[in-house]
């Protein structure tokens, strides 16, 4: 269910409800990947654990995050840590006055800024986070994601396709281009350019399918539920 949908009447029939709150970015991912990739997966993860649970709605997600890394190429939209901060802050208060039991944010913009602002953002008020890259999740995971060399590659780009094909603008053509961003993070480089990213992606959106995204959406719907469940 979404929030936006629901009458006033059909939320207060809610039974003891879950806020599951998709989050994302704007920012460049590659020449075939739309630059809202980041928040369409985290609503397609909502929507699918969604189905999953009782009395679990999902809210409006929020399209803007810390994003710099992208900033040589058009289309990167980003606000500052503190403006985040104050987002999660004012809303998880406002769900939680509104009488929901949980708030439950689910990201999939990895900036490490964004990554630490909504981990601390999500503890000091009291919502649960789901924590793509911590190791015990992303092993779960593709072999692309683990090796952090997925940026509008074939994982991101496969999700896409899962939930949004028209979206996909001929990734067959891409060869593949394998960067360690993490290790390029530790490094100090602190954009796609300077990672060599020079056409804002890396692993291989060639090898993307529809197939394999309905599999990872199955396995990412897996860690939120349980996320849910043992926080229950």
């Amino acid at each position: 269910m979404r929030l936006a949908d629901l009458t006033s009447p059909a939320v207060e029939a809610l039974r003891d409800p879950i806020a599951l709150w998709p989050v994302g970015a704007i920012e460049p991912h590659g020449p075939h990947a739309p630059l809202g990739t980041d928040t369409l997966i985290s609503v397609g993860m909502c929507e699918r654990a969604a189905a999953r649970l009782e009395n679990a709605v999902v809210l409006p997600p929020l399209p803007f995050g810390v994003t710099r890394y992208g900033a040589a190429f058009r289309g990167a939209i980003g606000i500052r840590e503190g403006t985040l901060r104050a987002i999660v802050l004012d809303v998880a208060e406002a769900v939680f006055d509104d009488g929901f039991r949980r708030l439950v944010i689910v990201n999939n913009h990895f900036e490490p800024e964004q990554v630490a602002t909504l981990r601390d953002a999500a503890h000091e008020a009291g919502a649960l986070y789901l924590d793509l890259v911590r190791r015990r999740n992303a092993e779960r995971l593709t072999d692309e994601f683990r090796r952090g060399s997925c940026h509008a590659g074939r994982y991101e780009t496969s999700l896409v396709l899962a939930d949004a094909p028209s979206l996909v603008q001929d990734a067959g053509d891409l060869p593949p281009n394998e960067v360690d961003m993490p290790a390029a993070m530790a490094a100090g480089k602190t954009d796609f350019v300077a990672m060599g990213m020079d056409r804002a992606y890396c692993g291989a959106p060639a090898e993307a399918t529809a197939d394999e995204g309905r599999e990872t959406f199955e396995t990412l719907t897996d860690l939120l539920v349980e996320l849910i469940e043992a926080e229950a």
